[in-house]
């Protein structure tokens, strides 16, 4: 090829990638066409599957340890069927509450709905749940003040739907943490949820898991012992990126062994489920992972603790950026179309669909819009945005409550009460 080929093929490439951030009036856009958009979301929902599926026979049985290589279960393609584990279900209550009220649904609302969940729960959900039953209205079902589980996991492992029907927008998925987050968790507990969906947002756009990691600490207060973590997390990989062990005992060191980081933990001893210290585990995955989906979901798993939990924040993010068409048929072979979500309405196919619906509002309501290509295909059109985290409260620091009581009619709409 000559010289003046080359030149003219540079430029293609270069019209192209400024093709997929279009600027109009000083306003930069991304393109994401809504077949690939479809394909990515639908790999997300299957990662997510697969990692808490496949990490599932060894939740919390190693505490403090890692998980010895030999006891990570053989994968099977019918685990990818997990039709009842919190790690799913519970997000799918706020998919439907966006579905029937819209995305201006009040955060009264968004508690009146799960306050009328009956799929069984723990910790934070479980107190966040009680309160809301016993007239306690969010934001303060998930203070401090009345959920000692404020800071664990909770919100953390059901915040993937935010990111997955939010691509390349970051503060919708910080924003729908300000609504459903608030109902269970407060502090590091919340920005757990709000790094995940973050780094879900991002991994539409995103290859790089350490930029994916990146995208997700800007969604979260710098000042966070939360961001610290994970930036601590981050520099230990570098350190040590080829031994993950040895970045899991520094992990182990800082955010298990010293109270310091421990201040609202629910427990003290070996057994951690406080948010932080599982999301360092997520990020563990990712990085060593080098975007092989199978080691991913290993390390997220034997780095122990919530070690099904964590796979499936991590296998959820990847999912994302491999998507359904490229993830290994072990994954999707056996996905049972009409196998429903515990407590939902949603079968894996309804899933896909109410998602797809949500995401097209999401963009308009960012600025953005729906265009139809030449072969009449959709694009989404989507603004970029600096991400704009929450205000910085920590749960041992709380800001005042709001002192936030349902109505009796309100009340009246909660058919379970505690």
């Amino acid at each position: 090829m000559n010289t003046n080929l080359h030149k003219f093929a540079a430029f293609v490439l270069i019209s192209c990638f400024w093709l997929a951030t279009v600027l109009a009036n000083g306003q930069e856009y991304r393109r994401l066409s809504l077949d690939d958009y479809r394909d990515k979301m639908a790999g997300g929902w299957i990662g997510q599957m697969a990692g808490v599926g496949w990490g599932g026979p060894t939740e919390f049985k190693w505490t403090g340890k890692i998980i010895p290589l030999d006891k990570i279960p053989e994968w099977k393609p019918e685990m990818i069927n997990q039709f009842n584990q919190d790690d799913i279900y519970v997000e799918m209550t706020f998919l439907r509450t966006l579905e029937v009220h819209g995305w201006d649904v009040s955060i009264r609302q968004a508690g009146i709905d799960f306050a009328n969940s009956g799929y069984r729960l723990w910790h934070a959900n479980r107190a966040g749940r009680d309160n809301l039953r016993a007239g306690i209205a969010p934001p303060d079902s998930g203070h401090p003040q009345f959920n000692q589980h404020a800071d664990d996991i909770d919100y953390q492992i059901e915040a993937d739907y935010a990111g997955l029907i939010a691509p390349g927008m970051p503060n919708v998925a910080i924003q729908l943490g300000e609504k459903f987050g608030r109902l269970m968790n407060y502090g590091d507990g919340l920005y757990g949820g709000q790094f995940v969906s973050g780094m879900t947002a991002a991994a539409f756009f995103e290859e790089d898991p350490l930029k994916i990691v990146e995208a997700g600490l800007k969604c979260i207060p710098a000042g966070s012992q939360y961001g610290e973590c994970i930036r601590d997390t981050i520099r230990w990989w570098q350190e040590h990126p080829d031994h993950w062990e040895m970045a899991w005992q520094k992990i182990e060191a800082k955010y298990q062994d010293n109270v310091a980081y421990r201040k609202f933990s629910c427990s003290k001893d070996a057994f951690n489920i406080d948010a932080k210290i599982n999301g360092a585990y997520i990020v563990m995955g990712l990085l060593y992972g080098q975007g092989d989906i199978d080691q991913t979901i290993i390390i997220s798993t034997r780095c122990g603790q919530d070690s099904d939990c964590n796979p499936a924040n991590s296998g959820g993010i990847l999912g994302t950026v491999i998507g359904r068409r490229n993830l290994p048929k072990k994954f999707t072979s056996a996905i049972d179309p009409q196998g429903k979500f515990s407590h939902t309405p949603y079968t894996f196919p309804a899933l896909v669909q109410v998602s797809a619906r949500l995401v097209r509002q999401a963009v308009v309501r960012t600025g953005g819009r729906i265009e139809t290509d030449a072969a009449g295909k959709e694009i989404l059109v989507i603004p970029v945005e600096e991400p704009r985290p929450s205000e910085l409260k920590q749960c041992w620091e709380p800001g005042p409550v709001a002192s936030s009581k349902y109505t009796k009619e309100e009340m009246d709409q909660i058919a379970s009460r505690k």
